[in-house]
């Protein structure tokens, strides 16, 4: 007996020994201290021949050392697939450590050998009636994830047994396992169908969250089985675990869209417009509402995603503190909450506009935060902060990264549309932007004064068709003469292409208009001064020029000839560069030139020159120069309006979609809002039906039943026809107060009078105690009468002053 005292002392002090090792070793990994577990990592071969005498060792100090080199060796990455044998006489080991180490590895390799796990089955299933709840949620684990078609059947008891059980960590597991089997086998579809039916039905939130990754696995289109749970799992989602409570609310907005009707304004009798909201809906909205303080960064998205979709307009300002708050927790999810705010910067712009700072963009951002923030700079920009922002867009421009550079040179040109009065500061700005050395800030900068000069001179032509002629600090003709002269120093294709489009748009002088209509003239023929030296440097550099800049070059040459076609310098660069063009080996560069040469045949009909071979006669209309230059000129100076891009939801807000731009698998696609959803009757259950209300009496009542018999309660009941007829009309004369209270004097008169008479009665039937017993029953018998008249008057008494 002592030996065995002794061995159960040892084996208990070694495990004392192993846990604390463990635990050690597990609190000093954040102190970058070389634990034991570290120790697996460095597996020589000699070690890893010994593993399977290890494994096949009596001592659980070996086999746990054993599983432990194993784990690390499939950590990195090496195939130790031969021990599998040695693994799976272990399965049954009475070691809970040693047992999970095990089902780890069966669960790494159980597909690759087939054949040998199916020997695990039966621990597995002895393990599903074991007394620990922990035990029989990890033997499920293991079978379910099993990837063997042939003992499907067999999981699918399983998941049955544990769905049912009593425990509901193993109702968890068991809603856990059903993706797996659906996907292993999709014939036990309806099967599984049933076991989320009955999964549904579960009180406790521990497994509502698994639930929901069931039903959206298995039968994601079968809404109609959250009828009769709607409200409960609305009433419940605040008790689930986090992760439960995210699926579980992407699984009730769907269900809202689908079964709910969508909030509708109505006209009410003011004028005054009021939305109605659906109960259900509602009640959705209020429990998700408390979420919103979660600690959990995905729950907060999640509440959010739900006023979003779901919410009224005057709901949506409240997702945005609680996403603010999240714009510091991590770079990873500051990230996602970006992309997020992005996509309702359109419908939010005012209520983010009051927590601008919050997105000032730091210098150690990375990229894609970077322009995150920037679009929603540009979105919030308002009278009162432009001043603020543009001088962050210009500190932006300095910046080494060149899209950071070009979308903040972008805003500043949506400040001056946005904002009429920035505009003087923005071109100045944008003129300052032209000296730089840096061809991204040139060309982005000529880009934005391109479309602020079409949109000012589309400004001008209007306020002088009203009579005035708004004056600014920077007149649209000046800027551009300043970019013609600066077109050698503009080297990027793009940018020198907008140049040479602004002179030929803009090359009539607006001092001296075209001599049609009968006007002087500045320059060759009513052109402006610069607009020819362009076309000199521009034809004179056509060879070295990329395929836009050629096309450019030539619509430059063709719009000068039709505005002076009898200056000899301008014909004289035209033929130049109509020549070069013609034998371009680009066949854009080539069709332009052809196409404008036939089109200016009414203009200059020796466009090419005497000496070369007159051009093919195609036949067709030869236009005049009026309607040559209505072809070139009119209708490409109207510029719309720069907005922000765009960004497409398709219920992407709160998705992986809205930071990848792809839909992913686990991606629900919002269905539209249905007019008129289904009967609500339908979401109707015994706990929303409501009880019947029970009437109890005043205290008055109370006090005076006490006082005259506390042994016999006075029972309130209805008249045989079903009505209080006297309590009715005591509450009508009840209507006056001084009535009321003349009443109560009554009643306590009335009342002192029958005390006064039942003393009375009490002293005669003491006197009268000799007399005759027959007489005394009759006596009696009247007195008991009497008692219940006056029990009725009393009962009548009562109801009146209770109503």
């Amino acid at each position: 007996m002592a030996a065995l005292n002794l061995n159960a002392l040892t084996e208990n002090a070694s495990r004392l020994g192993m846990r604390l090792q463990e635990t050690l070793s597990e609190h000093t990994r954040d102190l970058g201290i070389r634990g034991a577990g570290s120790a697996y990592l460095d597996n020589t071969e000699e070690k890893v021949k010994n593993i399977a005498k290890q494994l096949d060792s009596n001592s659980d100090r070996e086999k746990l050392d054993a599983m432990k080199r194993l784990i690390a060796l499939i950590s990195k990455g090496r195939d130790v697939s031969q021990f599998f044998a040695q693994v799976v006489k272990n399965v049954a080991s009475h070691n809970l450590e040693i047992r999970k180490l095990v089902y780890i590895y069966l669960l790494r390799y159980a597909e690759q050998e087939p054949d040998l796990a199916l020997l695990s089955i039966n621990t597995f299933q002895k393990d599903l009636s074991d007394p620990n709840p922990l035990i029989r949620a990890m033997a499920l684990r293991v079978l379910s994830g099993i990837k063997v078609l042939m003992i499907s059947s067999i999981v699918m008891l399983a998941i049955k047994k544990c769905a049912a059980d009593i425990s509901p960590y193993v109702r968890k597991a068991a809603a856990l396992a059903i993706p797996k089997l659906y996907h292993l086998d999709s014939t036990h579809q309806p099967e599984l169908i049933k076991v989320i039916s009955t999964l549904l039905k579960d009180q406790s939130p521990l497994s509502l969250g698994s639930v929901a990754v069931a039903f959206e696995a298995v039968c994601p289109t079968r809404l109609d089985l959250l009828h009769l749970h709607y409200r409960r799992l609305c009433r419940t989602l605040i008790d689930v675990d986090e992760w439960g409570q995210v699926d579980l609310m992407n699984l009730l907005i769907r269900y809202a869209r689908v079964m709910l009707p969508r909030p509708l304004a109505s006209t009410a009798v003011a004028g005054s417009s009021t939305v109605e909201v659906d109960s259900d809906l509602k009640l959705l909205l209020t429990s998700a509402e408390p979420l919103f303080q979660s600690h959990n960064p995905a729950v907060v998205l999640a509440v959010a995603r739900v006023f979003y979709y779901l919410g009224l307009p005057s709901d949506l300002p409240k997702i945005v503190p609680p996403l603010l708050r999240l714009l510091h927790v991590s770079p990873e999810i500051e990230r996602v909450v970006l992309r997020n705010l992005v996509l309702t910067s359109n419908e939010l712009s005012d209520v983010l506009a009051k927590s601008y700072t919050r997105f000032l963009v730091r210098a150690d951002d990375p990229q894609q935060v970077k322009k995150d923030k920037l679009r929603l700079l540009r979105s919030v920009i308002t009278v009162d902060n432009y001043p603020s922002l543009l001088r962050e867009f210009i500190f932006y421009a300095d910046d080494a990264d060149d899209e950071l550079v070009a979308d903040s040179i972008q805003a500043i040109g949506y400040v001056a549309r946005v904002v009429p009065e920035s505009t003087a500061q923005c071109l100045s700005a944008l003129m300052s932007f032209i000296q730089s050395k840096h061809d991204v800030i040139v060309t982005n900068a000529v880009l934005v004064l391109k479309s602020l000069v079409q949109i000012r001179l589309q400004q001008q032509q209007n306020a002088i068709a009203y009579g005035g002629l708004p004056s600014h600090s920077f007149s649209p003709l000046e800027i551009i003469s300043r970019l013609a002269r600066r077109l050698d120093e503009i080297r990027h294709p793009k940018a020198r292409a907008c140049v040479l489009w602004l002179v030929g748009q803009y090359a009539a002088s607006p001092e001296a208009a075209p001599e049609m209509n009968g006007a002087s003239h500045v320059g060759p023929d009513g052109i402006t001064p610069w607009a020819p030296d362009v076309l000199r440097k521009a034809a004179k550099s056509f060879g070295e020029e990329t395929a836009t800049v050629k096309l450019q070059i030539i619509t430059l040459a063709a719009k000068l000839l039709v505005l002076s076609p009898a200056d000899r310098t301008i014909g004289l660069l035209n033929r130049y560069v109509f020549s070069l063009a013609r034998y371009d080996l680009n066949y854009d560069v080539r069709d332009r030139g052809r196409m404008l040469g036939a089109l200016l045949a009414g203009v200059n009909a020796n466009l090419y020159g005497e000496g070369d071979d007159p051009q093919e006669d195609v036949g067709g209309v030869i236009l005049r120069r009026e309607q040559v230059r209505m072809v070139l000129f009119e209708g490409k100076s109207v510029v719309g309006e720069d907005k922000a891009p765009h960004e497409d939801d398709h219920g992407r807000f709160g998705s992986m979609a809205a930071v990848t731009g792809r839909w992913a698998g686990s991606d629900n696609y919002l269905p539209d809002w249905l007019e008129e959803g289904t009967e609500s009757s339908l979401r109707d259950t015994e706990a929303d039906i409501p009880q019947v209300p029970v009437y109890a009496s005043q205290a008055s009542a109370t006090r005076s039943i006490a006082s005259s018999s506390r042994a016999s309660p006075v029972v309130l009941s209805p008249s045989p026809s079903g009505s209080f007829t006297k309590q009715e009309a005591t509450k009508a004369a009840y209507m006056d107060l001084d009535r009321f209270y003349e009443d109560a004097e009554d009643n306590e008169e009335s009342e002192e009078s029958e005390s006064e008479e039942s003393e009375d009665e009490e002293e005669d039937s003491g006197s009268g105690s000799g007399e005759a017993e027959s007489t005394g029953e009759e006596e009696s018998d009247d007195a008991n009468e009497d008692d219940g008249e006056d029990g009725g008057e009393h009962g009548h008494h009562v109801q009146g002053t209770t109503g």
